[in-house]
């Protein structure tokens, strides 16, 4: 398994990283054995990077985690990140964001008792909370780190304005933002910054919620899932005309040897070498499939017939409905 840099730590880890969103039931039913099963073929392809977060199944995909090192012995053969910031105010039950210190010390403390960890390698502030400060925040998770509760920190969907910054206070790690050949905000100026400042661009979502698969999801399994059955791509008349055009991808897919979902992560990493891929599965056969777009990296002349296929901007609807996309900073 490719291995690269992860931010300023001088760690390596897996270019392909584990999401364990996967872990919870957000994109269907699944059990504590099967992520074991996940997490130990992930072991065995070379993955060695899980990334998680508090709210992910209210807990239960940290939980499920932790489970799985005790039931190892303790023994920690991942690079471990999770997240916290995203709460709901307690009167109204609204999803909110919170940056506090006093906050994200309670989530955190909770984090890590739930993974049975003394350290989390790197906690990401889920979304900004703009009441508090940019300088107040990471001096925060300096003070967690000084700690020795985190050993760096992350920002997920942030603006390169953000991250600047931040980093001229204290380094930052890594950058999470949603980052596939449907959703490319990212190259407008986020990659660009990762790598002038040294921070790892972890790319969540690489496959396209699963559009960018041989088996993209289903009209059912859309209206029984609370986050596609609301999601502009996934509805009429958006979602017909998105399968019209993955069908192309699927078939060139084929020519060139690749399954769908491995090409698409293979384009994914051949954006940068600061670029980590971090695709959630509850299929082991799924996640080989995925590991494939490490085994046969792209060339120019395979990028350029990727780019014919599915140019810049080819998905029918927004990323995120108008609830969704409270949060994420939007800076174009």
């Amino acid at each position: 398994m490719q291995q690269r840099k992860f931010g300023h730590s001088g760690r390596t880890v897996s270019c392909i990283g584990l999401g364990g969103m996967s872990f919870s039931d957000f994109y269907g039913a699944t059990s504590q054995e099967e992520s074991f099963t996940v997490m130990d073929a992930a072991l065995e392809l070379g993955i060695d990077h899980i990334d998680t977060a508090n709210i992910y199944g209210m807990g239960r995909s940290e939980t499920v985690i932790g489970n799985y090192l005790k039931a190892r012995g303790g023994e920690n053969p991942f690079y471990i990140a999770t997240k916290g910031a995203i709460t709901s105010d307690p009167e109204t039950g609204q999803r909110c964001f919170d940056n506090s210190m006093s906050h994200l010390r309670k989530e955190l403390e909770g984090s890590l008792t739930r993974l049975g960890l003394e350290q989390v390698d790197l906690y990401y502030i889920h979304r900004r909370d703009t009441r508090v400060p940019i300088e107040e925040l990471v001096e925060t998770l300096v003070t967690f780190k000084k700690e020795g509760k985190i050993g760096g920190y992350g920002l997920s969907e942030i603006a390169p304005y953000t991250l600047r910054q931040a980093a001229a206070i204290h380094p930052c790690e890594a950058v999470q933002n949603e980052y596939s050949l449907s959703t490319r905000l990212p190259e407008l100026g986020m990659l660009q910054e990762c790598d002038r400042l040294g921070t790892a661009m972890v790319a969540f979502s690489p496959v396209g919620r699963g559009l960018l698969t041989d088996t993209p999801p289903t009209a059912d399994r859309i209206e029984g899932n609370p986050f596609l059955g609301v999601n502009p791509r996934f509805i009429a008349p958006h979602y017909a005309a998105n399968l019209e055009k993955t069908a192309q991808f699927q078939r060139l897919a084929a020519e060139m040897g690749y399954s769908t979902a491995g090409l698409a992560n293979a384009w994914v990493l051949a954006q940068g070498e600061q670029v980590i891929s971090i695709p959630g599965t509850r299929s082991v056969t799924h996640l080989k499939q995925l590991v494939e777009g490490v085994e046969k990296p792209l060339g120019a002349a395979e990028l350029a017939r990727i780019e014919e296929v599915l140019p810049v901007g080819w998905a029918a609807g927004d990323r995120y409905s108008v609830a969704q996309n409270d949060g994420p900073e939007r800076y174009c």
